[in-house]
């Protein structure tokens, strides 16, 4: 048995356990530079406003005070996230993150759960459920899980318990709609699938369902009951193993989110296009500050880096410019990285144009010590992890993040930095933003 637990609107609930103001009104988290709506609270959705609205176009509806709006918090909802997954690690045998409020588990062993509890599952006597289960151990065990959740965290989940991810899935989101938040998955699905339709099932995508039109198949329980040869002639080896999974066939491979990235970037849109080197120079430095931390987190060294422009263009998008870098040898020091490709952000630099986004892709990535080709006649020292962004580190971790950062990153106003205007406190993570009690 595969158990799915899903944070429910899961950054507007981060803001609401700091806020209880925010509690019971239409809220939305907005994307980055506080462009579009990319979270929206229950209230919110039965307002019939849908995700990605831009923010501009509500803006007179927040001045009326009947919506609220708060820009991303990043620091907050992935601190609040590791929290949900530590629960997670000690109750289930198994965890596999998929998002950032997303997990897959694998629950104790029946033995272990016990009985369970009579008349109280996914359809007790009298109730109008379709889907009549009257008792299960796991119903009473996602029970206990999303109550721990919410009374440790403050974020309310949804649970769902299948033979397989892509059911589980399934069970997830009827789940989340009932009061309990808890679903498990019947033997015989039929009735719930032959009720979906076919576009919302876990893996189909967006391009698709027109194709599975085509061939008539509507339902996620047409699917199921397609013939494997129609399957593989639409979308392949890959949407066969959504349909085996929905035959309750395990068929999706179990990821290591935990592992060693190939490669390790940071990028963010402007919150002013940029029209100046310096104002290049001093995000670059940023993202590549933030990506090195990244990088010295995973225990790894980068060979070298791929900085990148974006050019302002009024209708959107825009062309990109870039550079590739190579280190004199493998390294984790941000100090190193930025003498290695600052000379190349001037080549970047076009004097009349308007920027609206730079980043950093590190590649070449190994573990300090790893074998590697060098140059016979090379008198660079070979490098490993940096004693100084050790401490660099530590102390950010101690102190709050950017307490210590290099120079290069401008030690003024950077108006080249990402629009967040409406952005609440991190009282998980930073000292001077704790709560108070009065």
């Amino acid at each position: 048995m595969i158990g799915l637990v899903d944070g429910n609107n899961f950054f507007v609930s981060c803001e609401r356990v700091f806020n209880r103001k925010l509690v019971g009104r239409p809220v939305a988290v907005l994307s980055n530079n506080d462009g579009c709506c990319v979270s929206r609270s229950n209230e919110f959705k039965a307002l019939g406003i849908p995700m990605g609205t831009p923010y501009f176009q509500l803006k007179n509806r927040e001045a009326t005070g009947e919506l609220s709006f708060c820009s991303s918090n990043y620091e907050l909802y992935g601190d609040m996230s590791r929290r949900i997954v530590s629960i997670l690690r000690d109750e289930a045998v198994d965890v596999e993150q998929y998002s950032i409020d997303e997990a897959f588990i694998t629950p104790p062993s029946l033995e272990a759960l016990g009985n369970g509890e009579r008349g109280m599952g996914n359809g007790e006597i009298g109730s109008r459920s379709p889907f009549p289960i009257t008792h299960s151990p796991y119903l009473a065990y996602g029970r206990r899980l999303r109550a721990k959740i919410l009374r440790w965290v403050g974020i309310p989940c949804g649970v769902g318990f299948a033979p397989t991810k892509t059911l589980a899935k399934i069970a997830n989101h009827i789940g989340k709609k009932r009061p309990d938040g808890v679903f498990l998955m019947p033997d015989d699905p039929t009735e719930i699938l032959a009720s979906l339709p076919v576009g919302e099932v876990w893996g189909v995508g967006r391009r698709l369902p027109v194709k599975l039109r085509a061939s008539r198949i509507i339902t996620a329980q047409q699917l199921h009951d397609a013939p494997d040869a129609t399957i593989r002639s639409i979308g392949g080896v890959t949407l066969l193993r959504t349909v085996m999974e929905l035959r309750g066939i395990p068929c999706c491979e179990e990821k290591d989110y935990d592992a060693a990235p190939d490669t390790v970037s940071c990028s963010r849109s402007f919150g002013t296009p940029a029209t100046t080197l310096e104002a290049l120079e001093e995000s670059m430095a940023s993202f590549a500050a933030q990506a090195a931390a990244k990088l010295r987190r995973h225990g790894l060294l980068a060979s070298g880096c791929n900085i990148y422009a974006q050019i302002f263009a009024a209708g959107g998008g825009g062309d990109f410019v870039g550079r590739t870098v190579a280190f004199p040898v493998p390294t984790d020091a941000t100090n190193e990285m930025l003498r290695a490709f600052r000379p190349e952000v001037t080549a970047l630099y076009t004097p009349g144009l308007r920027y609206r986004k730079t980043g950093i892709v590190f590649f070449g990535l190994e573990k300090p010590g790893a074998p590697r080709q060098t140059d016979l006649f090379d008198t660079t020292p070979p490098t490993g992890r940096s004693r100084l962004y050790k401490a660099v580190d530590a102390l950010n971790a101690r102190y709050g993040k950017g307490k210590v950062f290099s120079a290069a990153e401008g030690i003024g106003q950077r108006s080249w930095q990402m629009k967040r205007s409406k952005l609440s406190k991190r009282p998980t993570t930073r000292w001077n933003e704790l709560m108070t009690v009065r």
